[in-house]
């Protein structure tokens, strides 16, 4: 498995909108490249949000960060400033379970 992350420093005000583009914009696209495990849209505050994204290959995250940067130009540019600070990496711990309260849309 690999994941690619993805950290922006967003415009003030801006975490809803983001989230909802998030969800209802990029996450269709994200979810057809092929590998495709999950998706995580991560608010850490103070202006910081993150993505993760993971596959079961190498050409899977580097797709989903090729496209994520065409749908960020595209769409939300003006709510992030900077461009993005990339990781992608090869997963070598990986334990999932439940988890509530996540919406899983």
């Amino acid at each position: 498995m690999y994941a690619a992350i993805r950290r922006y420093k967003i415009a003030p005000g801006s975490v809803d909108k983001l989230t909802q583009e998030a969800r209802e914009g990029f996450v269709p696209i994200v979810r057809k490249v092929p590998g495709f495990k999950e998706y995580f849209w991560v608010n850490a505050g103070d202006g910081v949000m993150f993505s993760v994204s993971v596959y079961e290959g190498r050409a899977g995250a580097e797709e989903s960060i090729r496209r994520a940067a065409d749908w960020v130009g595209e769409h939300i540019a003006s709510l992030l400033p900077n461009p993005p600070e990339v990781t992608t990496g090869e997963v070598v711990v990986h334990h999932a379970g439940a988890v509530k309260g996540v919406n899983r849309q």
